[in-house]
């Protein structure tokens, strides 16, 4: 099965690579660059399952199935600084079945929301409170620093994916 997903980053690739092969056999997993149609920083859920569902649409020229993957911050009453992370997966087939899922949200620093409403990407802000290198972290994800390396942005996105495919599984039952 050939699988594009609407992004050149190797852990979105891996998440998918790694969900996909517990179903199917012989996953061929494609990275395409594509932009998300979408601001930079996703500011609500809605925002960022768009930019999900236009990765994926834009992917699927490329493969049988399209994926896209997208993060964003959301406002969430109880967090401690208002926000929280959230990540969307969407995956479309050539019929135009689209499923999406998504992935535990987690807090972030005070300093990236501050950043974040500021138009900053999460990435950026996150790599200079973090002392690491921002391209080294867009593979981490700030998940990966904030566990200290116990949940990687790979495993992460594997898991938004695995709620993307749960109803594929049983398309009979949607």
């Amino acid at each position: 099965m050939r699988i594009a997903v609407g992004s050149e980053r190797l852990s979105k690739q891996e998440g998918v690579r790694k969900a996909f092969s517990h179903y199917f056999d012989c996953v061929e997993v494609m990275g395409v660059k594509c932009g998300s149609g979408v601001s930079n920083q996703p500011m609500s859920d809605d925002e960022t399952i768009e930019g999900a569902v236009n990765r994926a649409k834009a992917a699927l020229p490329h493969g049988e199935l399209g994926v896209g993957i997208e993060a964003g911050i959301k406002p969430v009453k109880h967090s401690i600084n208002g926000y929280l992370n959230t990540t969307w997966c969407a995956i479309i087939d050539a019929d135009g079945f689209l499923t999406v899922g998504s992935a535990p949200d987690f807090e972030y620093p005070k300093a990236i929301i501050e950043a974040a409403h500021k138009g900053v990407e999460a990435s950026a802000s996150a790599a200079g409170l973090f002392g690491v290198d921002e391209m080294e972290l867009k593979e981490s994800g700030v998940i990966g620093e904030l566990t200290r390396g116990v949940c990687r942005r790979s495993e992460y996105t594997y898991l938004a994916v695995l709620m993307a495919l749960a109803p594929r599984l049983h398309r009979e039952l949607f």
